[in-house]
């Protein structure tokens, strides 16, 4: 790899570290190409990307950012799992791990917050952004609901009586 090849990967592994809700480094020795593409699958359809560098490279990149600390874990052969969701990617690598015990989670970071192979465990289990957004609406929708059942109640059996006393004042 030619050094302006060099300097553009560790531009957009810049980007990666300080951009991304969540950053998870995980073994991936004896992962085929096949099970590699599927990995890159389930990230994409969660918001989420995969990327291979070299180590070397990722630790230039890492130079000065808050989550320096994740260097450490840059040994052997690594694969960084990132996304905006600080959730998403965690979660996807969890169970993908689970699934497949050649992918095995190193750690990472959340922000500045330097998570190891239980904190990314433990991040995976927290609810996702989107998760989080449908409960908030379901409990800002579910009181107006539940009012609007309320007020309707009384008015809906008050329509029926009359409609029986009608019905028995016709026969």
């Amino acid at each position: 790899m030619r050094r302006d090849q060099k300097e553009i990967v560790v531009s957009e592994l810049e980007k990666v570290f300080s951009d991304s809700g969540v950053v998870v480094i995980a073994e991936y020795t004896g992962l085929t190409v096949s099970e590699m593409s599927e990995l890159r699958l389930k990230m994409s359809n969660s918001g989420g990307k995969v990327r291979v560098a070299k180590n070397r490279l990722a630790k230039i990149a890492l130079n000065g950012k808050p989550n320096e600390e994740i260097e450490k874990f840059l040994t052997g052969q690594t694969v960084l799992l990132f996304s905006d969701d600080p959730v998403a990617a965690a979660k996807v690598a969890r169970e993908y791990s689970d699934e497949n015990e050649k992918l095995k989670i190193i750690g990472g970071s959340m922000g500045s917050e330097i998570l190891d192979a239980n904190g990314v465990d433990a991040v995976s289990k927290m609810p996702s952004r989107d998760e989080l957004i449908s409960s908030i609406i379901a409990a800002i929708i579910s009181p107006a609901s539940n009012l609007a059942a309320t007020l309707d109640g009384p008015g809906a059996s008050l329509s029926g009586s009359i409609a029986g006393i009608e019905d028995q004042k016709a026969a």
